[in-house]
């Protein structure tokens, strides 16, 4: 059983789904759908159609250069069957699959902590901009009251000064 992948997407085709479409060059193209194929037939670049996963890669937000894309190329020799390798196939793999979704996730955790930095930024910006907005108007009113006490208390102290001094050139 081999599963295909589709020439417009790249997504998985299984046996039995799909569209197949053979040129007058005998060149082979297998659709997952009929929208793929619709848009083949329109003559749509894959890399700029949003949906896609050639699109995905070349705006970044896929993995695109990894040593694990080489175990999935089709390898067109024939293989004498043996059990043991069969299975060592397998695990090989497993463990194929298993390296290969770390490392998209170790991709996407760094895609997505660019985007907060950024978000943070703009935050600090927008917050700095409408400062006023957020300020309480009371603020301003208990720090007047206070600037006010606190010049009420200088007066104080300077007529008590002045007292002091009148005393001071009596004596």
């Amino acid at each position: 059983m081999r599963i295909e992948t589709c020439y417009f997407c790249s997504s998985r085709i299984y046996p039995g789904h799909g569209i197949q479409f053979v040129r007058n060059d005998c060149k082979i193209f297998r659709f997952c759908r009929s929208k793929c194929h619709a848009a083949f037939k329109k003559k749509k670049n894959p890399r700029k159609t949003r949906w896609t996963k050639a699109y995905r890669k070349t705006v970044g937000k896929e993995l695109a250069v990894d040593p694990t894309f080489e175990f999935e190329k089709r390898r067109n020799i024939p293989v004498k069957y043996n059990r043991e390798l069969w299975a060592k196939t397998v695990e090989a793999m497993k463990k194929v699959e298993s390296i290969k979704e770390k490392r998209s996730n170790t991709h996407l955790r760094q895609r997505l902590r660019q985007g907060k930095i950024l978000e943070q930024e703009r935050d600090i910006k927008e917050v700095q901009r409408d400062l006023s907005l957020i300020r309480s108007p009371a603020i301003g009113l208990k720090e007047r009251k206070k600037l006010e006490d606190a010049e009420q208390e200088d007066e104080i102290m300077d007529q008590s000064d002045v007292e002091e001094e009148k005393i001071a050139i009596q004596n």
